[in-house]
């Protein structure tokens, strides 16, 4: 017997289809990571699996976008906003303001003694937020008035509307009659610290009745350039006075409509300035036992009354940027307090 025929034949090494005697280290070459393997792995599966099917709802937004596109009504957003041609603006339109409504005086309390008008009402809604602006009724929670001189007795009313989201509205009328005062956020209350939102503003207002509002509109006949300044005196929010000619028979104007943009109707024309947050500081409202104050800053209130409700003061302050409220000076005399509550 050929010795040759019982041998086993082995392949070369090169060919790879067996392992040599002692060929481990070459084999172990041939074997991938088990990250690359899982890599190449997802990316055959990726690209061998079928195309995506776009559905009904994908294929009727192509086909509008596409027709935007050729009307020229639509934007790719390169050029500015891209608007949808299936959206149209709303229809719905805010609702309109009622009048407001101010309960809570007393039958025996005199008209002279009430602070608060519906026509001050109205201009210091307009600057209120916007879910306020819809209360139509206004309460009296504190009347110095009707409640006596304390302080104490303010807190301790606005205690019943703890936790509630009203909006409050200080009134103050000084010595010399003027009206001026805040719109607060949250209820004056004795506290450690500040407290009230950026919605906070400081206010002041004054009135001119027909008479003086003619009087006020009559220039001297020797002064030419009074007529320009004296007819700036009119209501702030009301409707622009006429233009005056000239001549002798137009120095005299009727006056402007009674109808105030609010809707409600005066004989009165009423110049009110508002002071918004200047977000400066965070001063917003600071009370205690033996004071009350809205803005701050710098040493200075924008408006702090004491616990008997006798003296007050107004600076400019950096919380509001505001000027005096008083036409007395920072020092008044209080005459007259109020705070209204709007809301539930």
């Amino acid at each position: 017997m050929n010795p040759r025929h019982d041998q086993t034949p082995t392949s070369s090494p090169s060919s790879g289809a067996s392992t040599p005697a002692g060929g481990s280290s070459l084999s172990s070459s041939w074997i991938l990571p088990a990250t690359v393997s899982h890599a190449v792995g997802g990316l055959m599966r990726r690209f061998s699996s079928e195309p995506h099917k776009i559905n009904a709802t994908e294929q009727q937004y192509s086909s509008n976008f596409s027709a935007s596109k050729a009307n020229g009504n639509g934007n790719e957003g390169i050029d500015g906003v891209y608007t949808p041609p299936y959206r149209n603006a709303s229809p719905f339109q805010p609702p309109p303001l009622y009048p407001i409504s101010l309960s809570g005086y007393k039958e025996s309390t005199l008209e002279s003694a009430r602070l608060l008008s519906k026509e001050l009402a109205e201009e210091i809604r307009l600057l209120v937020p916007p879910r306020l602006q819809l209360c139509e009724e206004w309460k009296l929670v504190y009347s110095l008035e009707e409640d006596g001189v304390s302080l104490g007795t303010l807190y301790s009313k606005c205690d019943k509307l703890s936790g509630l989201r009203n909006g409050f509205v200080l009134v103050v009328k000084d010595a010399d009659g003027g009206l001026f005062g805040a719109y607060l956020t949250e209820r004056p209350h004795p506290s450690p610290h500040y407290f009230g939102t950026g919605e906070c503003f400081l206010w002041r207002a004054s009135f001119l009745s027909p008479a003086s509002f003619s009087s006020a509109l009559t220039p001297p006949q020797s002064d030419a350039t009074s007529l320009q300044s004296s007819s700036t005196i009119a209501s702030s929010s009301s409707a622009s006075i006429p233009p005056v000619s000239n001549t002798p028979n137009s120095l005299f104007p009727p006056p402007p409509s009674p109808l105030l943009p609010t809707g409600a109707s005066t004989p009165e024309r009423i110049r009110f300035k508002a002071f918004p947050y200047s977000g400066v500081n965070d001063y917003l409202i600071f009370c205690e036992t033996g004071f009350l104050s809205i803005g701050g800053g710098d040493g200075r209130y924008g408006l702090w009354l004491d616990d008997n409700f006798e003296k007050g003061i107004s600076s400019s302050c950096p919380t509001f940027g505001n000027e005096p409220l008083s036409e007395e000076g920072e020092k008044f005399e209080i005459v007259g307090v109020e705070l209204w509550s709007i809301g539930n």
